[in-house]
């Protein structure tokens, strides 16, 4: 299912997709579609618009389940933990590569996967788009053979690959940002994942002279960023 909300910044945006939904924050994928500030009679008013992407299974329940956001100690979670490992491995061996594989939980209580490689570089890819892949893979295996349980999301990185591309895609935000206002017309960035895309939004939103929208069809879209006094 995919849902659209609006608020003054993003965390109003998705207090308001908690609220509705019946799910944490973690449950769901946040795509940042715009970000702007708009003029009213008296006062500028920020608002930004978000688009959740949820399983249908996961809003079936009229109260949100608790999660705990500390590493799962239970036996169900070691075998959920030993499968993605497993299965993440044998992927990684069919490329015709070894590695090992470090669990770490973080503050949602999400599960993430750090392949220990001296082919790291090889395993990332291109602008992490292997670990992307690896990543999907991973997600897809573990929601089908725990199929009658809500989806949690899994994260693949390896050499802090995650972090490393934020903070990129940080200074390009900014970079192409500033190139808007001096030009005085948009910019169109490379295509992103959502979660790049998120990155860009999130970085620009607290700026008053450039606003940001997601361009494109499919999972790899582009933000466009759009000086205010062209638009």
């Amino acid at each position: 299912m995919i849902r659209e909300f609006e608020g003054k910044n993003e965390r109003e945006a998705i207090e308001k997709a908690v609220q509705e939904l019946g799910l944490e924050s973690a449950d769901f994928d946040v795509e940042i579609l715009s970000s702007e500030a708009k003029k009213g009679f008296l006062f500028k008013r920020s608002s930004v618009r978000i688009r959740v992407h949820v399983a249908d299974e996961k809003v079936k329940e009229s109260t949100p389940a608790v999660k705990s956001h500390t590493p799962a100690t239970s036996e169900h979670a070691q075998v959920r933990e030993e499968k993605a490992k497993d299965f993440l491995l044998t992927m990684i061996k069919h490329m015709g590569y070894t590695a090992t594989i470090n669990v770490v939980y973080d503050q949602q209580g999400r599960l993430h996967l750090d392949i220990v490689s001296s082919e790291a570089a090889v395993l990332i890819g291109r602008k992490g788009k292997n670990l992307d892949a690896l990543q999907l893979l991973v997600s897809v295996y573990l929601n089908t053979i725990f199929s009658d349980e809500t989806e949690e999301r899994v994260i693949v990185d390896a050499e802090n690959y995650r972090e490393r591309r934020e903070d990129a895609i940080q200074g390009m935000a900014m970079k192409h940002a500033n190139l808007a206002v001096k030009q005085r017309k948009s910019r169109l960035l490379e295509p992103m994942n959502p979660f790049e895309r998120r990155i860009v939004h999130t970085t620009l939103s607290d700026r008053d002279d450039v606003i940001t929208q997601s361009e494109g069809e499919g999972l790899y879209k582009q933000v466009r960023i759009i000086y205010k006094g062209s638009h």
